[in-house]
């Protein structure tokens, strides 16, 4: 599924496409909680301002 939604971004360059690539990865690595890393990366970018 990676593969597939990989070469579906390389052609079309679509965003959604790339962040839904980025969510599958992150579930096959077992995470699965990107929305906690993404703000404390969010957070850690504000204080660095």
């Amino acid at each position: 599924m990676i593969d597939l939604t990989w070469r579906l971004f390389s052609q079309t360059g679509n965003i959604e496409t790339y962040l839904l690539l980025k969510e599958l990865e992150e579930r096959a690595r077992g995470t699965g909680n990107s929305t906690q890393q993404e703000d404390e990366e969010v957070s850690s970018i504000d204080t660095k301002l």
